[in-house]
C-alpha cells in the first residue's frame, strides 16, 4: 500500500505500482467502442499509460491535451489515457477539445488494473477510481519510467516521462 495526498490530505492507494525495469502487468480495459483491449493491441509500440482520475477535472484534462499534443510528435508510441470515466464521455471529451493522437480507456472493466498498476484509491473523497501517474513502457511492455504523482491535484513531470522515450 502506498499514499499520496489530495489537498495535502493523507489518501490511501493499494496495490504493487510497477517499477522500472518490470515487465508491466497485463490489463484489460474498455475502448471507445466498448471493446475490452489488451496491451498486446498495442502490441510492437511504445506505450504511455496516462493514468488519472477523471477527465472532468482540470488537472487530468491539462495533462491529457500535453501528452496528446506530445503523441504527435512521437514515433512508434501511443498514448494510452486510463481513468474511471465512461467511454461515451471519454470520447466526447477528445472530440471536443481536438485531440487525436490519445487512446482512451475506461476502467468501466478491468477494475483489477487499478490493484495491479498499484492506483487503486482506497480512502477519501475519491476512493474507487484511480490514483494520478504516468507509466512509460517500450515495445516489449518494460517498464522505463513509473511515477506515481504524489498529490492528485499536481501534474505529472512530463519532461521525465517523455525523455524515457529517447
Amino acid at each position: 500500500m502506498s499514499q499520496v495526498t489530495l489537498g495535502g490530505n493523507p489518501i490511501e492507494v493499494d496495490g504493487q505500482f510497477p517499477q522500472k525495469g518490470q515487465t508491466a502487468p497485463a490489463l484489460s480495459l474498455v475502448n471507445a467502442k466498448l471493446q475490452d483491449v489488451t496491451l498486446d493491441d498495442f502490441a510492437g509500440k511504445r506505450k504511455v499509460l496516462n493514468i488519472v482520475p477523471s477527465l472532468d477535472t482540470p488537472t487530468c484534462a491539462t495533462s491529457t491535451r500535453k501528452f496528446n499534443e506530445a503523441a504527435g510528435k512521437l514515433d512508434n508510441t501511443v498514448v494510452l489515457v486510463i481513468s474511471a470515466d465512461l467511454p461515451f464521455a471519454m470520447s466526447r471529451f477528445c472530440a471536443t477539445e481536438g485531440l487525436n493522437n490519445v487512446v482512451t480507456l475506461s476502467t468501466m472493466r478491468g477494475r483489477e488494473f487499478l490493484k495491479n498498476y498499484g492506483v487503486a484509491i482506497t480512502t477519501g473523497p475519491l476512493a474507487g477510481v484511480s490514483a494520478r501517474a504516468v507509466v512509460v513502457l517500450d515495445a516489449d511492455n518494460r517498464v522505463v519510467h513509473a511515477e506515481l504523482v504524489p498529490e492528485i491535484k499536481n501534474e505529472p513531470n512530463y519532461d521525465a516521462a517523455l525523455a524515457a522515450l529517447s
